[in-house]
């Protein structure tokens, strides 16, 4: 039976669940019951697979996108002008540190904005990905040369995470204006941590220039374990843990999660006219090359604990994370063939045709949390083929990824979906009452609607009088 992603409607039963937990979202609602829908998986080996699909988000009341651009802390750099001119800094950047000029109608980058604020900046800190944002994933980057930008730069990646007291020598202050997306095994956060816990160390106060991230109002997935902690997870946090990054700075300093937090000198630039809704970024610079629009975005913190198993998430492809497949899985319609590219010099499953999922027309929406069921269904497809000689679906690095083993020994126990995600609550309600110390941005209240008068009945319209005769 051959079914691919846009035919489901028609072809498979409907089965429906609550998709979040009470904690999912900050405003404490449950959204609409999503539907999800059965599909194939089944071939010579007798595997059967349900891959279930949400839903439209249009008429479900999800918040809409805003262009995070427009509102960023960055946008009130000119508050540095009240320091000293001689302050020299350093700038945590990349090529997605993008700001909207509403006056001249253009991106800039917080690099221009801030030599063209006359602040000296003396040296550029790059994240994984580089400045440029071109590296894959794991890439080594050495430091980088940037047309334009005579700047030096300085990587913060591979074997050297952390500024050293010689990458801050010459610095008197550090500026941190990273584009995240709110994953806790997206590794901006993790560079943050590293750059907090040198600036204590060497006495150096830390400026985080905040950002909206598409998932600062959604909280969900395992809470990490810290006997996991690496460099895809380092905080007791969920997988999304619902906060900005200068939120997140403030979390990490006020509850001691970095050697020195009481000596760091931290300040937060606020966003601008913020209110926890979710972003979309400018196709000029996406946060990082695998991840090139929201809808990829969107699917990126269900989809990516697929790195730990044999199915690849479209890395080497035109649709990173939104292409789902393997060369092991039976004939679904539609197959795609990992190679290299910019953003994947080796990827998974690469020159060989895998089958599965195109997902671009999969309504998902950064409210609906973390999508389980790929991977549950998924995971019991493969593990229902006949025959010992399979290799284990999980390699070590899920541990990583889910921030310890509970979600894969649920899995290898069967529990359903609905299991797994009550499983999280009690470590969820506990992060919520952390997070909530540190939170910069509410949600504004949607207006209660116009006071009618006491009755039900409607009022009776008055004529009004007429002189005689008057039509």
């Amino acid at each position: 039976m051959t079914v691919d992603a846009s035919t489901l409607d028609m072809e498979a039963r409907v089965l429906r669940r609550p998709h979040c937990q009470p904690s999912h979202i900050e405003k404490n609602r449950h959204l609409e019951p999503m539907q999800r829908k059965d599909t194939w998986l089944a071939g010579a080996v007798g595997i059967v697979l349900y891959i279930f699909l949400p839903i439209s988000a249009q008429g479900q009341g999800y918040t809409p996108y805003l262009r995070g651009a427009e509102h960023t802390g960055a946008l009130q750099l000119e508050v540095l002008k009240e320091a000293q001119d001689t302050l020299r800094y350093a700038l945590v950047a990349h090529a997605a540190s993008l700001n909207y000029d509403s006056k001249k109608k253009r991106l800039y980058n917080t690099v221009e904005r801030a030599r063209k604020l006359h602040l000296n900046v003396v040296k550029i800190f790059s994240p994984e990905h580089g400045f440029t944002g071109s590296f894959s994933a794991g890439e080594h980057v050495e430091d980088e040369a940037v047309d334009g930008v005579k700047i030096p730069m300085v990587s913060l990646y591979g074997s050297h995470k952390k500024p050293t007291a010689e990458d801050l020598a010459d610095v008197d202050a550090v500026l941190f204006d990273l584009q995240d997306v709110g994953v806790r095994f997206y590794t901006y956060i993790s560079t943050l941590t590293y750059v907090m816990e040198a600036c204590a160390e060497f006495n150096k106060p830390l400026i985080v220039l905040d950002r909206p991230n598409p998932f600062a109002n959604v909280v969900d997935g395992p809470v990490l374990d810290t006997a996991f902690t690496s460099f895809v997870g380092l905080h007791p946090v969920p997988v999304l843990y619902g906060m900005t990054m200068g939120e997140y700075a403030q979390m990490v300093k006020g509850e001691g999660w970095i050697r020195g937090a009481d000596s760091l000198q931290l300040h937060v630039i606020p966003c601008v006219d913020y209110h926890r809704e979710p972003v979309s970024f400018p196709d000029e610079a996406p946060p990082s090359p695998n991840l090139p629009n929201a809808h990829a975005i969107a699917l990126y913190p269900s989809l990516c604990f697929f790195e730990a198993t044999p199915v690849s998430v479209g890395r080497g492809t035109d649709a990173p994370f939104e292409w789902l497949g393997a060369p092991w899985m039976d004939s679904t319609g539609f197959s795609f063939v990992p190679m290299p590219n910019t953003g994947a010099t080796s990827p998974k499953f690469q020159g060989e045709t895998c089958q599965g999922w195109d997902l671009r027309e999969t309504p998902i929406h950064p409210e609906q949390g973390l999508q389980l069921n790929y991977l549950h269904d998924v995971y019991h497809a493969y593990a229902d083929q006949v025959g010992d000689s399979l290799p284990a679906f999980f390699t070590s690095f899920m541990d990583k990824l889910a921030g310890g083993t509970s979600l894969e020994d649920a899995l290898l126990a069967g529990q359903t979906v609905q299991e797994i995600q009550a499983s999280w609550q009690p470590g969820l309600e506990a992060f919520m009452q952390i997070r909530s110390r540190y939170l910069l941005y509410h949600v504004m209240p949607i207006p209660a609607p116009a006071k009618g008068p006491p009755s039900a009945a409607p009022a009776k319209k008055t004529k009004k009088p007429t002189k005689k005769g008057a039509q």
